[in-house]
């Protein structure tokens, strides 16, 4: 008769004790990130290698784990990558993007906003109001130009959204008609500008979209690597610092980072 022990967690709920410590097996494996010998997976897990062998049968059955039948070494199977890549895909960049919000808005003291892409570009999904005068210059459903907003520049250096061409084609256009400046020109002055902003890892206006506002615009990337959602943060000129090492500037990366980190940026080796 098997006995099963089961161990108080938070709430008073009642969990089974033998799977979380299965699950400090493999922790260590995911830790290590390359295949390992049993007795050092069981060393990592504060186990006996006796104890640790039989929840690494059990794991091989089910397929989240797998052993190199030449060298005996582990590693973690075709149903952990599954499970990892299905709770990655459940992350969603707004729903997580509050409390990095709301942080770097009491840190830097400026509006700040999430956008993504939507069906007419970049659009703003969430703001936190950091009740200065920039505020109506940003509303939530609000689709921002690629062209001369930080928030759009970021999309255009960062992403590979579908018809983000065809709208850039459109602004450039329309630039072109009404400042009578060759388009060839403002194609080329904006190959400039991404080519900077990817530099620097962060995109900036200077009074291009709204007169007397400054803004500066960080790319959000998720496990793929693709871009999914902008950081945008905006202020009066004479007070918003849109030097590329300000120290806005240097928050926002941080933030961008931060939620990319939370989304599985960067935790899959490519």
């Amino acid at each position: 008769m098997s006995i099963v022990m089961v161990t108080k967690v938070s709430g008073d709920r009642q969990g089974i004790q033998s799977i979380e410590v299965g699950f400090s097996l493999l922790n260590v494996l995911a830790k290590t990130n390359r295949p390992m010998m049993l007795r050092d997976i069981a060393k990592g897990a504060s186990m006996s290698a006796a104890k640790a062998h039989r929840y690494m049968v059990s794991f091989l059955r089910v397929g989240i784990v797998e052993q190199d039948p030449s060298s005996g070494r582990y590693d973690l199977g075709a149903y952990a990558l599954d499970l990892g890549l299905a709770g990655l895909g459940r992350l969603d960049p707004v729903k997580f993007a509050g409390p990095v919000l709301e942080a770097l808005c009491e840190e830097i003291q400026e509006t700040v906003a999430l956008a993504v892409w939507g069906s007419f570009g970049a659009t703003i999904v969430r703001i936190v109001d950091a009740g200065g005068p920039v505020t109506i210059t940003l509303r939530v459903g609000a689709s921002l130009p690629l062209y001369n907003s930080a928030t759009g520049r970021a999309f255009a250096a960062f992403s590979r959204a579908p018809f983000m061409k065809r709208l850039l084609d459109e602004e450039l256009q329309k630039s072109a008609a009404s400042t009578g400046i060759a388009i060839t020109t403002l194609r080329r002055q904006l190959e400039k500008s991404l080519s900077e902003i990817r530099t620097y890892g962060i995109a900036r206006a200077s009074g291009s979209l709204t007169p007397g506002i400054n803004g500066f615009s960080a790319p959000v990337f998720d496990h793929t690597g693709s871009m999914v959602a902008a950081i945008t943060s905006l202020g009066s000129v004479g007070e918003f610092d849109v030097e590329w090492d300000s120290k806005v500037a240097t928050s926002m990366i941080a933030a961008a980072n931060a939620l990319s980190h939370r989304l599985g940026h960067g935790r899959i080796s490519e």
